[in-house]
């Protein structure tokens, strides 16, 4: 059931999440033309043994071209994730050289290749590496442009939770989102929201609440539960395109009216055509694919639609198949 309201409140902030191999420069745009977003961040870049040349950050940013922003206008920051706080200090001040609006750290990638070279979540055995990491990059990137970071409760417990938060506060970030799990839980609920209450910020930065919010109501539940007003959204952005348009919609006591199908259905065709246009066209379809398993939490008729379209491997197909539904729809 949707949240209504008559009165006025604060909206919160907003913010899309990075997501690998999902989040990228076409569905970032996608979103955020839709509206309710404050800022995005991209997938992450890997820093490992080298200073990255431009056209590495131009790929996962292609956003450095046009200001540092989507065609909505809505910045995008440019994610790191390494352990060697040299390299990523300077790897930071590339991207910022190039134009990136902020920079963002990553300390909550659970994927397991990505842990076993010393990256991600498993910085998160050691807090001290956290600062480290953290001060290097903001002192190696000007005043103007904000450097944030993105941990998780801890490793395999949240024991080390307070010293984590700590020590990344200390460093002279921006700002710190939370992911409000373990990486030994990886992405299964719940969310321990409650957590982040536990945090001690006596510089009073801002915190950024995220994990297991899919709708207005999980949102307003994280807020009280955290006592944050800025919130980052992941997987229930992709099952719910216009989520971030409807907590706002919330706050300023206007009417709420989810996308309809046939909404979703015009944007699934603009992002596959805009997807060919960027790659090959053949590599249009699997984004696609992905896209529709994550609609289905919200739409039924992208279930019908996936099994209609799973076994397509032909672009020419795939556009025909997306239109005649829309068609029909139209019938």
């Amino acid at each position: 059931m949707e949240l209504m309201s008559k009165s006025v409140i604060d909206p919160p902030r907003i913010l899309l999440a990075p997501m690998e191999g999902v989040m990228e420069s076409v569905m970032r745009d996608m979103l955020t033309r839709i509206g309710g977003y404050e800022r995005c961040v991209t997938e992450f870049v890997r820093v490992s043994s080298t200073v990255l040349p431009p056209k590495v950050y131009y790929r996962l940013c292609p956003e450095l071209k046009q200001g540092g922003r989507t065609a909505a206008g809505i910045p995008v920051y440019v994610q790191l994730l390494g352990s060697d706080p040299v390299l990523m200090a300077a790897n930071a001040a590339v991207a910022a050289k190039l134009g990136a609006p902020g920079i963002d750290l990553n300390f909550g990638c659970p994927a397991k290749t990505v842990n076993k070279s010393r990256g991600g979540a498993t910085l998160l055995r050691t807090p001290e590496a956290v600062y480290e990491i953290c001060s290097a990059v903001r002192d190696a990137t000007p005043a103007a442009i904000p450097v944030t970071a993105k941990v998780r409760l801890g490793f395999d417990s949240d024991t080390q939770f307070e010293e984590i938060a700590e020590q990344a506060l200390l460093s002279g970030i921006d700002e710190l989102t939370v992911h409000a799990r373990t990486k030994a839980q990886a992405y299964r609920p719940p969310a321990h929201w409650r957590r982040l209450q536990d945090i001690v910020n006596p510089l009073d930065i801002p915190i950024i609440a995220n994990g297991e919010i899919w709708t207005p109501s999980d949102l307003f539940d994280c807020k009280e539960q955290s006592g944050c007003n800025a919130f980052m959204l992941a997987r229930g952005a992709l099952c719910r395109p216009d989520l971030a348009r409807a907590v706002h919609a919330y706050c300023t006591g206007d009417p709420i009216e989810p996308m309809t199908w046939p909404e979703v259905s015009q944007l699934l065709i603009d992002f596959f055509e805009a997807n060919g246009a960027l790659y090959q066209r053949k590599y249009a379809i699997n984004p696609l694919k992905q896209w529709l398993v994550y609609l289905q939490h919200c739409y039924p008729q992208a279930a019908a639609l996936f099994a209609q379209v799973k076994r397509i491997r032909d672009p020419d197909d795939m556009r025909h198949a997306l239109l005649g539904a829309t068609a029909a729809m139209a019938a």
